[in-house]
């Protein structure tokens, strides 16, 4: 649908210059097909991370994934990062502030103390310093291959891929723990909030914590309504 979204741009522009007579446009409306996007639950997530790989390419991808679903940062960003984008934030706490790649959107991500250890256990790994980044470079395509092995050794049958990390952070880690969505937003870097909004599913856990919530305020108003009408 983008495509074809893009190619009724060049048409009109073709009617416009009277290079064609008729759009061929005029009587087809582009719909989009909604779909829920794929995420890591809390003990799937836990699973991996709690998880040692005796072989050291699928601890190493394991640790990339992770680093991701706790940072919500895409493949190039991750494995592009450099030790000159870490910086000392509003709070005094260790920020990642940089741009993404693909967008050029400026980033700007507190280090989760889980994300955090994962740097520090590559930081001065030999490749990494080579190269001048935080962690040893991979192809986006090895890793994921190494992550279909570690989903099946883990027991997990959803399509394990590095994106899922992005949207695990979206999902489980951020907005199913009560960070605004303004917030998720620009920590992932989106240009509008609308892209934001597809990571903006409700989980039962937050459902069930925040009508438990919603219990406890009426109990405790009926309960000081009743304490008031009695001492009338």
């Amino acid at each position: 649908m983008k495509h074809i979204e893009r190619l009724r741009k060049v048409v009109r522009l073709a009617m416009k210059l009277e290079w064609i007579i008729k759009n061929p446009f005029d009587n087809y409306q582009i719909k989009y097909k909604k779909f829920d996007r794929s995420f890591l639950e809390q003990d799937e997530l836990q699973n991996i991370e709690k998880t040692k790989y005796k072989l050291v390419r699928l601890e190493f991808a394991k640790d990339l994934f992770v680093f991701s679903c706790y940072t919500g940062l895409a493949y190039i960003d991750t494995i592009l990062l450099k030790p000159e984008d870490i910086h000392k934030g509003i709070d005094g706490n260790q920020w990642i502030i940089t741009s993404r790649k693909k967008t050029e959107t400026p980033l700007r991500i507190p280090i989760l103390p889980k994300a955090m250890e994962i740097m520090e256990k590559y930081r001065n790994n030999p490749r990494s310093l080579n190269n001048g980044t935080i962690f040893p470079i991979i192809s986006n395509q090895k890793l994921n291959s190494y992550l279909k092995e570690i989903a099946d050794l883990s027991g997990i049958s959803k399509n394990l891929t590095f994106h899922l990390a992005r949207h695990t952070f979206a999902t489980t880690v951020t907005l199913s723990n009560g960070v605004p969505i303004e917030t998720v937003s620009k920590i992932l870097g989106h240009t509008s909030i609308k892209t934001t909004q597809i990571y903006g599913r409700i989980l039962d856990a937050r459902i069930s914590k925040d009508m438990g919530d919603l219990q406890t305020k009426l109990e405790t108003n009926n309960s000081a309504l009743q304490t008031s009408v009695k001492k009338l």
